[in-house]
């Protein structure tokens, strides 16, 4: 899901970038209000550690585009949705600016597609369907964030003049292989949670957000 440049029309990348900017400033703003305990951001350079790594492994998918692990699932269960999207950010920016995963042009639609859609949609997902079952829970927000990112990135490049295929072919092709891909992501999901669940239930998201917080180094 790592568009390159030349594949999207500015006016799209500029858009992109706009909402992206915004989502970004809001998530910052949420975090600085609400407080972070000091020992999760530790937990939090681990957790985009092992997605950086994770995220580099790419093959080839019909339409021109790409696959792989995401793991904004896995970002939005254990650090919540504003810090997952801004650990998921740092991720796929590095790649991008370091690693030459992805374009500059295109950051703003990358990051929309893993940092935003893929992490929001997976913590709203598992943060209803936990209730009943995290194992179920962890699979479908896995499935569902990947998906969608994907789509969304297939809207993008289908709209875009400047690539080759049309969104009737993008959406399809996006949606069907990360839709298959997505058991995958869902199966990694749920190993990683209930892996933690047993070991280190104290780090997750839902087991943290009522604690008390640190703010300005003073608790």
């Amino acid at each position: 899901m790592h568009i390159p440049d030349g594949f999207l029309d500015m006016n799209i990348a500029i858009v992109y970038y706009i909402l992206t900017a915004i989502v970004i400033g809001i998530c910052i703003y949420k975090i600085k209000k609400d407080g972070i305990d000091e020992k999760r951001v530790p937990i939090a350079g681990l957790v985009a550690a092992g997605i950086f790594a994770a995220q580099m492994l790419n093959w080839p998918i019909p339409g021109g585009t790409s696959a792989h692990f995401v793991g904004g699932a896995v970002a939005a269960i254990i650090l919540g949705p504003f810090l997952g999207c801004i650990a998921m950010t740092s991720v796929v920016t590095i790649q991008a600016l370091v690693f030459a995963d992805g374009g500059i042009t295109t950051l703003g639609t990358n990051l929309f597609s893993m940092a935003i859609v893929d992490v929001f949609v997976a913590y709203y997902i598992y943060k209803v369907l936990s209730k009943t079952n995290t194992k179920i829970a962890a699979f479908i927000a896995g499935w569902f964030g990947i998906t969608l990112g994907a789509i969304n990135t297939g809207i993008a490049t289908g709209l875009s003049s400047t690539f080759r295929y049309s969104i009737t072919t993008t959406v399809p092709i996006m949606g069907i292989w990360h839709g298959v891909l997505g058991i995958i992501e869902g199966l990694i999901t749920v190993a990683i949670i209930s892996y933690i669940e047993k070991k280190r239930s104290d780090i997750l998201y839902s087991s943290n957000k009522s604690k008390t917080v640190v703010r300005g180094g003073k608790k």
